[in-house]
């Protein structure tokens, strides 16, 4: 495993880069000494959390974007290796594929909703947008006072920003994969 200043090291520089900015301009931001970020990157310093407080808040970062594994150029994902989160009596099974993350921003699942079963969802934050694939059986999605059905092949986009509910009519269990697009973090990132 990985040394976690290391990582800190790691990350910083891909953020710095990918902003294109130089040591001195991070520095600048955060008010970290240039030799320090330099040692940092370089994996040569463990840095203090103040002085990593001070580097995520001149950034606007999270903590954790520091800490975070390095994406692996290929990720296989299937539902038997996931836990999945339930509800409705386990009507409802909603296995996580890809987490959200700062790059990405967006989230995946598989979700399976038994025959004449239903789930609410809250409303999202604005700016928040729901992309459905439906692959097995049919989806009834209902919006506020709409209702769209989507039968197997079919796809569904919408603003997730008010209440919607997903309701499987059919007689087999209907098995769909959703996608969360967080526009406002991609606006932030």
């Amino acid at each position: 495993m990985e040394p976690i200043h290391k990582k800190v090291g790691r990350n910083l520089q891909a953020i710095r880069k990918s902003r294109g900015l130089s040591l001195d301009n991070v520095a600048e931001l955060t008010g970290v000494s240039k030799a320090m970020l330099g040692q940092i990157e370089r994996g040569d310093s463990n840095p203090t959390i103040s002085v990593l407080w001070r580097i995520v808040g001149g950034l606007g970062i999270s903590f954790t974007t520091l800490i975070e594994e390095a994406d692996a150029s290929v990720t296989v994902v299937s539902p038997d290796e996931v836990e999945p989160f339930v509800e409705e009596d386990g009507a409802y099974r909603a296995y996580p594929l890809f987490s959200y993350n700062l790059r990405t921003k967006f989230e995946s699942y598989l979700v399976m909703l038994d025959p004449g079963s239903e789930h609410g969802a809250e409303p999202h934050n604005e700016g928040v947008e729901e992309y459905i694939f439906v692959h097995k059986g049919v989806l009834e999605l209902r919006i506020g006072d709409e209702v769209y059905l989507a039968p197997a092949g079919s796809s569904v986009r919408f603003s997730a920003n008010r209440p919607h509910r997903y309701v499987n009519p059919g007689a087999e269990t209907a098995q769909f994969y959703t996608v969360i697009f967080y526009a406002d973090a991609a606006a932030r990132g």
